[in-house]
């Protein structure tokens, strides 16, 4: 902030401004903290979000020959946010980004960093910190409106305003901008886009197999929300420069000198670049080496040299030759591209590279699948859990469970490097969770199939479009796996070369990495035959028109048929029987009443029951319980014990029991189906018993009758059951009792007569 001092910085009155976006309150303000960074703006609504932006622009103390535009982005979740100390037993702050944060740190670099010229090398930083959180909604997209904002303010080259809007849309067709989670959750449809006033630049997308109509619909109705938000922008910035002014920062480009390359391209002639045509990754690689090295000798041979001496007319930086190369590259493959649909690798615009793929390669995995397409692999491994394996997500939002979990990773031997591995990068986080989001849609519901999935992709050999290759080679793995899935789920990557002059351009299907190095959008799309599960869209231009969006779905469409028709052929349904190596998962349901009873006194039944039997038991609040068993009859026993917990007697019930105890001249105090009873003296045997141990001793299975059961007192009156020989021996004394008693009655009669 201009003229900004101790002596007027508690007098500086902050500019707050209030805007209606489709009848929700968004209110700016500036002026009132991070008065000392370049560029700073709170964002909040009327539900207690407040997201403070940054935009941080170094002009001393750069490396001027930085070959990339050095911006970082990051988003800060703040415990505090949602009043929760968070943390862990050992540590109370936050400590590394977690994988939401990442994402939205992604969100708002992408649409970002294209709107800054060529050739600056000014470090730049944005910094995204939620002070206040509701916990109902995702802040991510203000962060895009933070940044333009801030950045302007700042006076830094952006060249915005841009602005970001998140959209859902119910089943009853209704749009909700700035949706809650739960909204999010229900919708059929979640849009979150960025964008200028003429078009949008980026797109990230999660539906339930919606139509191409439908989601054109929505990106153009999430446009006219742009349009708004830009225009509170725009309005906001004009009252922030009449009060506290916009400085003028000196800004630094690392540019090619261009004079020479009327030279360079007369010299490397379309014929020259045929070599790169047909050729291998490596074998590109290789041929545009080459073209460095010819042109460097060509230059040194029109009297340039490489010491890099300004005093001297003629003399060029040597790495200037590779971008000098690269951009006659890119012209002549435009050109062939645009005017003759002529591709490097000599492919037509909207053909596919051969597919290819095998399961069950990994014997102990629950599912696998590698999927190629061309010279792109990616292999996939399902593993199947139970409820104890979801992932608990605890950040600063409410904490959740994951019961789906999909993995990407990117080894450096996928592109022949070799490079030190430094963990998941925010590349790995992102490509992931666009994989996870295409296949969530048609994974089956918990009461359908009750295991947590994690699929990791790994990336063995890339050449463009590993990201959407890992969604084709999930499908495969959950099909492999016996995962019944909804429906099959292909993604694929379409490129497009634009002409900014005449506004011609051509759609690529399936790009490799070449055509996205040096083409316009990368345009990521995965949908089933029915329709669109996920897509994401990133531009090197200004935007994008809905022409285009309509042409691309259309060309998508036509390659993922093709795609799922070889994935189908290796895999063409979902796998009968889980792999004999994935748990089995038991379910049995527990009264609420009776869930403390299984759980034992500090948790003693259900521990002993997962030493004993190997397993793992989970009851959930409402009685319903899983046992992840390691084979069936480990889970049988598991379960028939539970219900043996929960079983209620009844007067009559037959059953065999184990005596625990003796009680001298009472009885015998006997176990049975977790229920504990007593057998009195007295119903021990038809005949006398002095002792119980006469007749049973501790340890002995006692077949039993339940005679009373009292609730009140908590006992139950038992009787034992009679042997076969003692049945025979009673019944031989009940008729001999009977022939004495009718001898006897006989003898008095005759008595009677006489």
């Amino acid at each position: 902030m201009i003229g900004i001092s101790d002596k007027n910085a508690p007098l500086l009155e902050p500019l707050k401004k209030t805007y209606d976006i489709e009848g929700q309150k968004i209110t700016f303000e500036s002026g009132k903290i991070g008065l000392l960074i370049d560029g700073a703006v709170t964002i909040s609504d009327e539900n207690d979000n407040i997201l403070f932006v940054t935009a941080g622009f170094k002009q001393e103390g750069l490396n001027e020959k930085a070959d990339f535009f050095p911006l970082v982005v990051d988003f800060q979740e703040k415990y505090y946010a949602t009043g929760k100390i968070g943390g862990n037993k050992f540590q109370k702050r936050e400590g590394r980004p977690t994988d939401d944060a990442t994402l939205s740190a992604r969100l708002i670099d992408r649409p970002i960093r294209p709107m800054f010229p060529k050739g600056i090398v000014n470090d730049t930083q944005i910094i995204a910190t939620v002070l206040s959180a509701s916990g109902e909604r995702e802040l991510g997209f203000w962060g895009i409106n933070g940044a333009s904002l801030s950045l302007t303010m700042a006076g830094t080259p952006f060249e915005g305003p841009v602005a970001g809007c998140k959209i859902s849309l119910t089943e009853e067709g209704e749009y909700i901008f700035n949706p809650t989670i739960e909204q999010e959750d229900k919708a059929i449809l979640n849009l979150l886009t960025a964008g200028t006033e003429d078009a949008l630049t980026m797109v990230e997308a999660g539906a339930k197999e919606v139509s191409d109509e439908i989601m054109l619909e929505a990106l153009a109705k999430s446009h006219k929300i742009i349009k708004k938000l830009i225009e509170a922008q725009k309005d906001y910035l004009k009252d922030y420069e009449e009060k506290y002014g916009i400085p003028e920062l000196k800004v630094v480009y690392n540019l090619p000198d261009l004079s020479i390359y009327s030279e360079i391209k007369e010299f490397l002639t379309e014929s020259k670049l045929e070599t790169l045509y047909d050729k291998g990754k490596k074998e590109f690689q290789n041929e545009f080496n080459n073209l460095n090295e010819i042109t460097k000798e060509f230059l040194l041979s029109a009297g340039y040299d490489f010491e890099n001496n300004p005093e001297n007319e003629k003399s060029l930086d040597e790495n200037s030759i590779g971008e000098f190369v690269q951009k006659r590259v890119k012209e002549v493959m435009r050109k062939n591209i645009l005017e003759n649909d002529r591709r490097l690798d000599g492919r037509k615009l909207d053909e596919v590279r051969q597919v290819t793929g095998e399961v069950s390669l990994l014997p102990r995995t629950h599912g696998s699948a590698l999927f190629r397409r061309g010279l792109t692999q990616a292999l996939s491994v399902t593993t199947l859990g139970g409820p104890d394996d979801t992932q608990i997500l605890d950040g600063m939002m409410p904490e959740t469970e994951k019961i789906y979990m999909h993995h990407y990773n990117f080894p450096p031997y996928s592109v022949g490097e070799v490079r030190m591995l430094r963990g998941t990068g925010r590349r790995e986080i992102g490509h992931g969770a666009l994989a996870e989001r295409a296949l969530v849609p048609v994974l089956p519901s918990l009461e359908e199939f009750p295991y947590t999935i994690r699929v990791v992709s790994e990336i063995m050999t890339c050449n463009g479009s590993s990201s959407m290759a890992s969604i084709c080679g999930s499908t495969m793995s959950l099909m492999n796996a016996g995962v019944p899935i909804k429906s099959p789920v292909a993604g694929v990557a379409m490129g497009m070369i634009y002409d900014e002059e005449s506004g011609n351009y051509k759609i690529l299907s399936d790009i490799q990495a070449q055509e996205d190095f040096l083409g316009d959008m990368d345009f990521k799309v995965g949908r089933t035959k029915k329709g669109i599960t996920a897509m994401q869209l990133d531009v090197k231009i200004k935007g994008l028109s809905l022409e285009v969006f309509r042409d691309a779905f259309k060309q998508s469409e036509t390659a993922i048929s093709y795609i799922l028709e070889e994935m189908l052929k290796v895999q063409p349904n979902v796998a009968p029987n889980l792999s004999p190596y994935a748990p089995l998962i038991l379910k049995v349901q527990i009264p609420v009443e009776k869930i403390s009873a299984v759980i034992g006194r500090g948790g003693e039944n259900v521990q002993k029951m997962e030493k004993d039997f190997d397993v793992r038991i989970s009851i959930a609040d409402d009685g319903l319980t899983t046992i992840t068993a390691n084979s069936q009859e480990n889970g049988d026993i598991v379960v028939a014990k539970i219900k043996e917990m929960i079983w209620e007697p009844e007067v009559g019930y037959k059953g065999t029991g184990i005596v625990s105890k003796i009680i001298d001249g009472v009885g015998a105090i006997v176990d049975f189906k977790g229920k504990t009873g007593m057998i009195h003296i007295s119903k021990l045997s038809f005949k006398r018993v002095a002792k119980v141990e006469e007749i049973l001793n501790i340890g002995d299975s006692v077949e039993f009758e339940i005679l009373e059961i009292d609730t009140a007192k908590g006992k139950i009156g038992l009787k034992r059951i009679l042997s076969e020989a003692e049945q025979k021996e009673l019944e031989e004394l009940k008729k001999q009792k009977e022939a004495e008693l009718l001898k006897k009655s006989e003898e008095e009669k005759s008595k009677e007569k006489k």
